[in-house]
């Protein structure tokens, strides 16, 4: 029994924990890294000690001074939260060791599931079907190709210690083996220290079912399903419960597989059984093949929380202090349906580029559930992962609950970073998805047809003029005047490679025209002080600086130029690669002299938790590397320097 638990994480997993420990009594303690000493969940803990500086490996990893941190202050037990040390076995057997609960798994049951290919034969024993696939310790080229040729094309070639789709590759045929292996092999050496793979067939329309267990130590339950198979890159957009199309006896086939999973292992806490599962004929119970166990709590997990009414967070806390499992199988039940989406600071069009910067303006919808470490005012830091928040929706049928869903994302703001926001608005709203035709490839095949970066229209240019101007309030609306003629005023307005030099007659206190150049815009504010064109209200705006944001039907965001400060459109940096994000070199693949095409892989680049390519913008020949391996860069600095071209030089 424990008094009190520290939370051995941050952000919104941090946050999650830390209000079901306080509403059922516990003393929170958080433990922060330098760039997290104002950060939310620091705030909500009744004591917080500091752990180290920014990187993760000098702070929230450190398992030696987060069990200090829960000695200093006298915490019971340790709560690991997702991702950094939550599986990590060694550290379990530390804070045991120092006379503390681990809210989780044994050591034991980590190692167990800790590697893919001993996993699956474990599985194989207990049961649970696996798919087809090679999981030896020889991993030499020559076996490893046979293997291939024997499982029959297309395979996956997959790290053995591997998660998040790094190490992962597909390959569709024998002449791309090498490759694919070499590749493979070479981002698994550098995320996880092992460079062992297993390849398995690939799955023709591939669904990722996952299930959700809980055991105390000798008896297991099974929360129902959730559907995963919405993603980009086998990393995970939307979430939902239960699985669409799901059958009754798919459903008790799957539950039953996962329990055996648990038990074999004498599974302690919440963990989660992931299966692939082949949906091109319907589901069956006979199509459906282990993948891995996460032994840990998921980040979806709210989904399952929303149709079982399960707090999944309290029965973990509840088993860490010796309880038994707080319902059994018969006790559960699904109640309607949940989708929860990711919402995260990148740029979509720049190919989901993570990007940095202050939370001006961040509200959510009131019907939406909000996860999220993070506040307004709060700046996205560029060490970690740049999740804002997690939005989960429910209702009594999947309609409802989609429908919510996509209402509560049109009623949440976020200015001050680039987000994800309208790709999600629109890809929860594409055809497939809304009528339950999900596969892992789904993303890849509609990202075409997702609009989620329209042209802003005439009114929200408008209705950007009017906040630009600071004329959004009533009392300022009409303020100003000009002799014999109506008020103008001038403003010019950019978004990306469109600039609209505007001007806006005031024609009273609740009228303005704004005229865009071809087309003219009136607005008429309403009595609760909105604008309106048409009599449609077009949205809301906030304006930040030298910048002005419309949330409509889509978040647009406009510069404010002075037109004498316009950068020379003569001004060519053709010849540079630059980084989009501050972080650490970890490869540089070139070197002056060397000659590259456009498109080229140039430099690697480590930030917030992912490795970026950086690429040639073009033909022509290195002139100089302007950074070393292990260099930590701050956005825009200048990597490698191309060779002026002929053009450049005309």
């Amino acid at each position: 029994m424990f008094d009190s638990v520290l939370i051995a994480n941050r952000g919104e997993i941090a946050c999650r924990v830390a209000r079901t420990a306080r509403a059922m009594g516990l003393r929170v303690v958080a433990v922060y890294s330098d760039a997290d000493r104002d950060a939310a969940h620091v705030a909500m803990a009744d004591e917080a000690v500091w752990i180290g500086g920014n990187a993760p490996s000098d702070s929230y990893l450190r398992g030696d001074r987060i069990i200090a941190a829960a000695l200093e202050a006298g915490a019971g037990a340790i709560h690991p939260g997702y991702g950094f040390l939550s599986e990590n076995a060694e550290f379990v057997e530390a804070v045991e060791a120092a006379g503390l609960v681990f809210v989780g798994p044994t050591a034991g049951a980590i190692r167990a599931m800790g590697l893919k290919d001993a996993a699956k034969a474990l599985m194989a024993e207990a049961g649970v079907p696996v798919v087809p696939g090679y999981h030896g310790a020889d991993q030499s080229d020559a076996l490893l190709a046979e293997e291939a040729a024997r499982i029959g094309y297309p395979v996956l070639i997959k790290a053995v210690a591997g998660g998040g789709g790094k190490g992962m590759r597909l390959v569709e045929s024998a002449e791309g083996f090498a490759d694919g292996l070499a590749s493979a092999r070479a981002e698994a050496r550098t995320a996880f220290g092992n460079d062992a793979v297993l390849i398995e067939k690939f799955v023709s329309s591939p669904r990722h079912i996952e299930v959700q267990v809980f055991g105390d130590g000798a008896q297991a339950v099974h929360l129902f399903e959730r559907d995963c198979s919405l993603q980009r890159r086998h990393q995970k957009v939307i979430e939902e419960a239960p699985a669409p199309g799901m059958t009754d006896e798919m459903r008790e086939a799957m539950g039953a597989a996962a329990v055996r999973a648990a038990k074999a292992i004498g599974y302690r806490g919440a963990g989660t059984v992931e299966f692939i599962v082949d949906g091109s004929d319907g589901l069956q119970p006979d199509r459906f093949w282990f993948m891995e166990m996460n032994t840990r709590l998921q980040v979806e997990h709210p989904v399952t929380e929303a149709i079982t009414g399960v707090d999944l967070v309290e029965w973990q806390l509840r088993v860490a202090m010796g309880e038994p499992l707080p319902l059994g199988q018969e006790d559960l039940s699904i109640n309607g349906h949940a989708f929860e989406v990711r919402l995260y600071a990148e740029d979509v069009a720049a190919g989901f580029l993570p990007a940095t910067g202050r939370l001006d303006r961040l509200r959510f919808a009131q019907e939406l559930r909000a996860d999220s470490g993070v506040r307004e005012g709060d700046e996205i830091s560029p060490h970690y992962d740049p999740m804002i928040a997690k939005l989960i929706s429910h209702g009594p049928n999947r309609a409802i609950a989609l429908s919510r869903l996509r209402r509560g994302m049109m009623q949440s703001q976020v200015a001050g970073t680039v987000t994800n926001l309208d790709f999600l608005k629109s890809l929860a709203g594409h055809c497939d998805f809304v009528e339950g035709r999900v596969d892992t490839g789904l993303i890849a095949r509609v990202m075409d047809d997702l609009h989620y970066a329209p042209a802003a229209t005439p009114e929200v240019v408008a209705l950007a003029t009017i906040s630009a101007l600071g004329l959004q309030n009533a009392a300022t609306a009409h303020q100003g005047f000009a002799l014999w003629s109506r008020l103008r005023r001038f403003v010019q307005l950019t978004q990306g490679d469109k600039v609209w030099t505007v001007c806006l007659q005031i024609n009273g206190p609740r009228a303005i025209t704004v005229d865009l150049g071809e087309e003219q815009v009136t607005l008429m504010r309403d009595s609760e002080g909105h604008w309106r064109a048409g009599g449609a209200r077009i949205g809301e705006t906030v304006a930040l600086g030298e910048s002005v944001t419309v949330f409509a039907s889509h978040t647009y965001t406009f510069a404010i130029d002075d037109p004498l400060n316009r950068a020379s459109d003569g001004a060519d940096e053709a010849h540079l690669v630059v980084a989009p994000m501050p972080g650490v070199v970890s490869g540089v693949l070139v070197k002056a002299g060397d000659p590259v095409s456009a498109g080229m892989r140039m430099a690697l680049l480590e930030a917030m938790k992912m490795e970026h390519t950086l690429c040639a913008p073009r033909d022509g020949v290195v002139a100089e590397v302007l950074v070393r391996e292990g260099d930590q860069i701050e956005a825009g600095v200048a990597m490698i320097r191309l060779e002026e071209s002929e053009e450049d030089a005309a």
